[in-house]
C-alpha cells in the first residue's frame, strides 16, 4: 500500500509540475519577450519580411543564397533529410548544389567551398551561413548588381556575428535575410 501511495503521489507531482507548472512558465517568458518569443520577426516599411531566426529561400543572382533546406523552407515541418553520407540520391543532391555554385562562381574551386553551402541543416530552417559562404557570393552578386566588391565584403564584415559568448556555435556567421536586406540598402544608396 506504501508503494501505491508514493506511485502516486509522485505521478501526481510530474503531471503537476511538467503538464502544468511548466508550460505556464514558457508561456509567462514567451510573453515577457515577446519578440524573441515570435522568432524575432523582421519588418521593412510596416510589413513582416521575414524571421531572424528562421532561413530563408534566395535564388535570384542578385542576392546572397542561404543554406539548402531539405524541407524547402516549411517551417510547420522542418527536420533533416534522413540520408546518410554514402546514399547515392543525397551524393546526387550534394553534387547538384555543387554544380550550380560553380556554375555562378566560375573561380570557385570545390574545395573552397563551405560545406554548409551543399548541405542542409539538421532543421532545415538555419538562417545562417558561415562568413566564408557569404565571401564566396560576392563576385557574383557585385557582377549581378554593379557594386564594387571592397563595398561587398565590408558589408559581409560588418554583418558577421561571433560566437555566442565567444565560446558556443560557428565564429563568424551571417545572418543571410539581414545580410540580404542591408544588400538592397547599399545597392539603393549607390543608384
Amino acid at each position: 500500500m506504501k508503494s501505491l501511495r508514493i506511485a502516486l503521489v509522485l505521478g501526481f507531482s510530474t503531471i503537476i509540475l511538467f503538464g502544468v507548472l511548466y508550460p505556464m512558465a514558457m508561456v509567462g517568458i514567451g510573453k515577457a519577450i515577446p519578440h524573441q518569443a515570435n522568432g524575432l520577426p523582421i519588418e521593412k516599411d510596416g510589413k513582416l519580411i521575414g524571421f531572424e531566426n528562421v532561413g530563408q529561400p534566395f535564388s535570384s543572382s542578385q542576392y546572397f543564397w542561404s543554406r539548402p533546406s531539405a524541407v524547402g523552407y516549411d517551417a510547420s515541418s522542418t527536420g533533416g533529410s534522413n540520408l546518410g553520407p554514402t546514399n547515392p540520391d543525397f551524393l546526387a543532391l550534394v553534387q547538384g548544389r555543387i554544380d550550380t555554385l560553380i556554375k555562378y562562381h566560375p573561380k570557385l574551386k570545390v574545395e573552397d567551398i563551405p560545406v554548409e553551402m551543399i548541405t542542409a541543416s539538421g532543421g532545415g530552417l538555419d538562417p545562417h551561413i558561415t562568413k566564408q559562404g557569404a565571401l564566396i557570393q560576392v563576385s557574383r552578386i557585385a557582377e549581378n548588381r554593379g557594386l564594387e566588391v571592397e563595398a561587398l565584403n565590408q558589408l559581409v564584415e560588418e554583418h558577421s556575428e561571433s560566437p555566442f559568448l565567444g565560446l558556443f556555435g560557428p565564429s563568424d556567421r551571417v545572418n543571410v535575410l539581414k545580410l540580404n536586406l542591408a544588400l538592397d540598402e547599399l545597392a539603393a544608396n549607390q543608384n
